[in-house]
């Protein structure tokens, strides 16, 4: 993987872009935290080998790039002296303030706290920069700036270091960047992350991009020299600012190989950018852009009139050209572009300091709700599984009857559509329509709709546990269990009990019954749940959720209930990681293998099925199998949670046969071998049979390490002259 050639930042760097900046900045504040920092990290080195205080500099410079004020800049400096070194938070206190120690302690991760996993580590960590950045923004803005440049070197870290932190990067700063509006920084960061997730897939956009670079290019040019044209001709007192660009690297894989489109398919790949002076100007450019192009039929948004989540505001339409290729024209002020590029941070660079700070209340709601939920499920990784939906990057907008409008993550239902308007109407919904029509209520909603909730005036009416399955955001399953925690306690105490005694029964626990409480005391002190009851009704109203506790609660009742065991013994027990790549969660000494009704694939959603004899067996959960199984209630205590094990460079791979059918042509089968040698991809078998069309249907069998690659796989052979179609097949 080639890596461009790192920026070394120096203290004369950061005091060369103050002086160039025309904002004020206390520089002898800036200077002193740097000294400070310098001394405290004097012996401490990064994996690149350059001294540990260049991390630092760069993370101010990003921020003076951003127009962060002088508080932040110091904190930035300081932001790791807490964390690596001997020097204390009051230390920082009575040097650089309190606004720069609170936000050095902010980005500080926390110390060693008596928590089970690293993803509960990571989540506590997580749930501190939301608290932190709940009182000041500035600390999210700084632990961004240190996750980008982190992302920049992370060429020097271990394979494993890598993945993990490029996953919590796609997983958690992303998401949290799109919400703030900080498109340049996520757009990188999304980027980088891609490139250690899917290498293959990165390399391969990237080439593409690199072929058709000139041809681009131009194109570009081409189109921003016939709107300014236009527009002089059009009276505008000056041309606007035209701008060219490329969708992301990422923004391009999500297209053309999640959603299976060709890359000549992406209609957005290209972009023209179109900045005036008025709101005015927007709309009357946009009469232009049409007048000059062919709009291309529901491609147009108006994110003007009606702004996304992060106050994202600009008209988007895509049109084509002479040239025939499709591009996208988006039109805003300057106002907007400021905004859409800067995001939160834009009020610190073209503001003055954070006299804005109350508007901003409104746009950091979100971080309250996100607490808020984490905290009536007393599962603190709940706040990572809330950033990675909520916060999507993809947004619906719909109406209530009065005009106002609810925005939510795609895939959200009118259950998340009663919640996001009030917890009343939520709790006391009893059905709803959209556009005038009955729907049900895991009806997916769509940007336009007009949804009306109807609610019962029963005050015993209330919501249903099934709910929690229906709903896609966590605010609304967080006031579900909100509901159940308050109105139904005894009911919670009851189910619970009896969900515990089912999963203890599962995993061949037993534990007496007055021994009970000293068993879970670790799991009730960190639920806060004081007496056994109350760890019971969590259960019950799903804020604790068994699953995430059983193979501890298994392994303890090993170590201090069953037999006594020898070493080689007790290692053998352990969570299985079978050669097949999978582990099964809740069993000891199982053998896995995989269904031939559906063969699933790494990055598929598995469940595991324990037969009679023959170890566990591995579905698809959208396998016929497991759907028609869960439908019926046939056998459910068999159905066990499983999981594909993280991916090592021992690996193993899978073998999977492809139904692909093209045209009568006695070269195919060359050309399907040609690609997949050049692909690297083992070849196990090829067959074909004619069609009674006239057509010829291959069955080929390769080698894949799981479905990302195979994705990549079916997207080349699909480009394959006379190929009609390519599917994955349950043929082996």
């Amino acid at each position: 993987m080639v890596n461009k050639p790192e920026t070394i930042y120096t203290i004369d760097m950061i005091i060369q872009k103050i002086l160039d900046e025309e904002k004020q900045y206390d520089l002898s504040k800036i200077i002193s935290s740097y000294e400070f920092a310098a001394k405290a990290h004097a012996n401490q080195f990064r994996s690149s080998g350059e001294p540990y205080i260049t991390h630092p500099l760069a993370v101010a410079y990003i921020l003076l790039e951003f127009g962060m004020d002088t508080d932040t800049v110091c904190a930035a400096l300081l932001h790791d002296v807490v964390e690596d070194t001997d020097v204390t938070l009051d230390e920082i206190k009575k040097l650089f303030g309190q606004d720069v120690a609170m936000l050095v302690d902010g980005v500080t991760k926390l110390g060693k706290i008596p928590l089970f996993t690293k993803e509960e580590q990571q989540a506590e960590n997580v749930r501190k920069i939301l608290l932190a950045m709940s009182q000041d923004i500035r600390v999210i803005i700084i632990k961004l700036c240190d996750r980008l440049h982190n992302m920049r070197t992370l060429c020097y870290r271990p394979a494993a270091k890598q993945r993990n932190t490029a996953l919590e990067t796609m997983n958690i700063y992303a998401p949290i960047a799109h919400r703030l509006g900080m498109k340049t920084l996520k757009d990188e960061i999304e980027d980088l992350a891609f490139r250690y997730l899917d290498p293959y897939a990165y390399s391969e956009i990237e080439k593409m991009l690199q072929i058709r670079s000139d041809k681009r290019e131009a194109f570009i040019e081409s189109i921003k020299k016939q709107i300014s044209e236009r527009f002089l001709e059009a009276g505008f007192e000056k041309v606007p600012q035209i701008e060219g660009r490329v969708k992301s690297v990422y923004g391009i894989y999500k297209k053309a190989f999640m959603q299976g489109k060709d890359f000549d398919e992406i209609y957005d790949k290209y972009a023209v950018r179109i900045i005036v002076d008025t709101v005015f100007e927007c709309y009357n450019a946009l009469g232009i852009i049409h007048d000059m192009f062919r709009p291309i039929p529901n491609r147009f948004k108006d994110y003007i009139a009606t702004p996304k989540a992060n106050m994202y505001q600009s008209l988007h339409t895509t049109v084509i050209g002479r040239e025939g290729i499709p591009f996208e024209v988006q039109i805003r002020t300057w106002d907007m572009h400021h905004t859409a590029e800067y995001g939160i941070a834009a009020h610190w660079k073209y503001k003055e300091g954070i006299s804005g700070k109350d508007k901003l209340e409104g746009r950091l709601a979100w971080i309250r709700q996100i607490i808020e939920a984490q905290q009536e499920t007393d599962d603190v990784e709940e706040i990572v599984r809330t950033i990675k939906s909520d916060l999507s990057p993809e947004d619906i907008f719909a109406f209530t009857p009065k005009g106002d409008m609810i925005t939510l993550p795609v895939g959200a239902t009118i259950i998340d559509f009663a919640y996001a308007i009030h917890t009343e109407v939520g709790n006391k919904m009893k059905g709803a329509k959209v556009d005038g029509k009955l729907v049900s209520l895991d009806y997916q909603l769509t940007t336009g709709e007009i949804v009306e909730i109807l609610t019962s005036s029963d005050p015993n009416h209330g919501p249903n546990r099934a709910w929690l399955d229906i709903c896609k955001t966590n605010e609304a399953k967080s006031k579900i269990r909100s509901w159940f925690k308050k109105e139904r306690r005894e009911e919670n105490i009851a189910q619970g009990k009896a969900e515990l005694e089912k999963e203890f029964k599962r995993n061949f626990i037993r534990i007496p019954e007055e021994e009970l409480s000293s068993f879970l005391a670790d799991d009730m002190k960190r639920h806060n749940c004081s007496k056994i009851e109350d760890f019971y009704a969590a259960i019950g109203y799903g804020g604790v959720i068994l699953s995430r506790m059983m193979q501890r609660l298994k392994d303890k009742y090993q170590k201090y209930y069953a037999e006594p065991e020898n070493a080689e013994q007790k290692n053998q027990n352990a969570v299985r990681k079978s050669s097949s790549g999978v582990i099964v969660e809740g069993q000891s000494n199982i053998i896995v293998k995989f269904a031939q009704c559906c063969n699933p694939l790494p990055g598929d959603d598995i469940v595991g099925f324990i037969t009679k004899g023959h170890g566990v067996s591995v579905h698809k959960k959208d396998c016929p199998t497991y759907v028609n199984a869960m439908k019926n209630g046939t056998e459910p205590e068999r159905w066990i949670n499983v999981r594909w094990a993280n991916s090592t460079s021992n690996a193993p791979t899978f073998r999977v046969t492809l139904d692909i059918v093209a045209k009568e042509n006695i070269l195919i089968i060359a050309d399907i071998t040609k690609l997949m040698a050049e692909l690297h991809i083992p070849l196990t078998n090829i067959s074909v049979n004619m069609l009674k069309n006239g057509n010829a249907n291959v069955f080929a069998t390769i080698n894949t390490a799981g479905v990302s690659q195979l994705n990549n796989i079916i997207a080349r052979i699909k480009k394959l002259p006379d190929v009609l179609s390519v599917d994955r097949s349950v043929k082996q």
